[in-house]
């Protein structure tokens, strides 16, 4: 089965958010080899840029050799249900490599990060809390692999 990487900064500290995520990686577990990597947020009482700049480093420090690193950043391509589900599909082929999303903070991904990216998606123009987004991108993995089933779960 295919191996996928998320690496987000941080845990989730909303109960909601939590609870939410965890329904998800319950579905995904049950289908695909999940992980999930969460690096330390940076301090608090840091400057942004210096936050960008400390979680950035952590994020890297989280990558091997066989990833491709895919950034989600409200500036990236969008897609639609379907088309996520043929761009992971597309991407899942050679099994020596392993899709990594990458999700990041509350201030956004540094540009080391964004450097290190074959891929930057968005999961919509607008702009969500990170918490929010791990929990829409974990259900758009389950809704790709369920599409590439072809599981009830994605009826339109």
């Amino acid at each position: 089965m295919k191996k996928i990487r998320l690496i987000a900064i941080g845990k989730l500290k909303t109960p909601f958010f939590k609870e939410a995520a965890k329904h998800y990686l319950w579905r995904i577990q049950h289908h695909l080899s999940f992980e999930e990597v969460n690096p330390k947020d940076a301090d608090p009482k840091l400057p942004v840029a210096e936050a960008i700049k400390q979680e950035g480093q952590n994020i890297l420090a989280c990558l091997k050799s066989s990833d491709i690193v895919i950034c989600l950043d409200e500036k990236g391509k969008e897609f639609t249900s379907e088309a996520f589900a043929n761009f992971l599909e597309q991407i899942s082929e050679n099994q020596s490599f392993c899709p990594t999303f990458i999700i990041g903070g509350a201030f956004g991904l540094s540009e080391a990060v964004k450097k290190q990216a074959k891929y930057t998606i968005s999961l919509s123009k607008m702009t969500l809390p990170h918490e929010l987004a791990r929990v829409f991108f974990l259900e758009q993995l389950y809704r790709a692999d369920a599409i590439l089933r072809k599981s009830p779960y994605h009826h339109v």
